[in-house]
């Protein structure tokens, strides 16, 4: 016998560019959005019939129409607002999620001065949140930041791992660490300051790197993330994933020159690939 298992479907890659005026000056916010469905689609898997399918193009115009009439500032603001509207006008979906990504816009600086109704784009970096709910059911909220670009060039090494018959790598105890870090959050509470414990989570990590006597990018990862969950009780857990983008430290002694670990290859394939889950136990409270 087959049967239809699992499945949902949606609208992803809608931009959406949101400028908020006001007489001192404007936000700016450009988010991709993705919506997914779940829910009773049976009949237009096995049958064809799309009496209860919503157009994924209705989808796209009502992430617009939502944006135009939101308060919200904050990503997971917005898609618990575009959730609720979905699964209030479509009682055969049984769960809505939503995925934003965010762009860096940063406001621009002339004279000196912050420029009200200017931006300059920022770094690669994107903020990025998944909210979903079931019908009748409560939000859960993942949020985070991908594609953080971060390098320290001392206070980090790599001594005392296994040597065997195919280890050429020679221990250091003072290399450039360079890093692209992906991180994803648990939110304890949905009425809270987003942006402010997004902002928290963030420039807590930053000053762990900068400031943490690396023995390897596990223990670097590990502190960091433990940082976050004791300043922000918001979240609960945390998933980090550090890339260790490689400086290659070259060998000019064929030129006759040292190199007191100051030139080097920067070069991220291939590259270590670190990563782990980091939670909050129960008896912690």
């Amino acid at each position: 016998m087959i049967e239809l298992a699992e499945n949902r479907y949606g609208k992803s890659r809608v931009r959406l560019m949101k400028v908020t005026r006001h007489p001192h000056g404007n936000e700016l916010r450009e988010w991709t959005v993705q919506v997914l469905l779940k829910g009773d689609f049976h009949s237009a898997h096995a049958e064809g019939d799309n009496s209860k399918i919503l157009a994924t193009d209705t989808m796209k115009n009502t992430v617009y129409s939502i944006a135009r009439n939101s308060t919200a500032t904050s990503m997971e603001a917005y898609a618990m607002e575009l959730a609720d509207f979905l699964l209030g006008r479509n009682p055969q979906v049984s769960s809505a999620a939503i995925r934003i990504e965010s762009a860096m816009w940063k406001r621009m600086t002339v004279d000196g001065k912050p420029h009200p109704t200017t931006f300059m784009h920022g770094s690669g970096e994107t903020e990025t949140t998944h909210v979903e709910r079931a019908q009748a059911g409560t939000f859960r909220i993942l949020s985070g930041l991908d594609n953080l670009v971060i390098l320290k060039t001392a206070n980090s090494g790599f001594e005392g791992y296994i040597k065997e018959s195919l280890t050429t790598l020679k221990e250091t105890s003072d290399r450039i660490f360079g890093t692209a870090v992906r991180a994803e959050w648990h939110y304890t509470k949905t009425n809270i300051d987003f942006d402010a414990v997004r902002t928290s989570v963030r420039e807590t990590m930053l000053g762990i790197f900068a400031d943490h006597d690396s023995k390897s990018v596990q223990q670097t990862l590990y502190a960091m993330a433990k940082s976050a969950l004791e300043a922000v009780p918001e979240i609960d857990e945390m998933e980090l994933a550090m890339p260790n983008k490689h400086c290659l430290l070259v060998d000019l002694s064929r030129f006759g020159q040292d190199n007191p670990n100051e030139i080097f290859v920067p070069t991220d394939e291939p590259h270590g690939y670190i990563e782990a889950r980091v939670r909050r136990t129960p008896d912690a409270e």
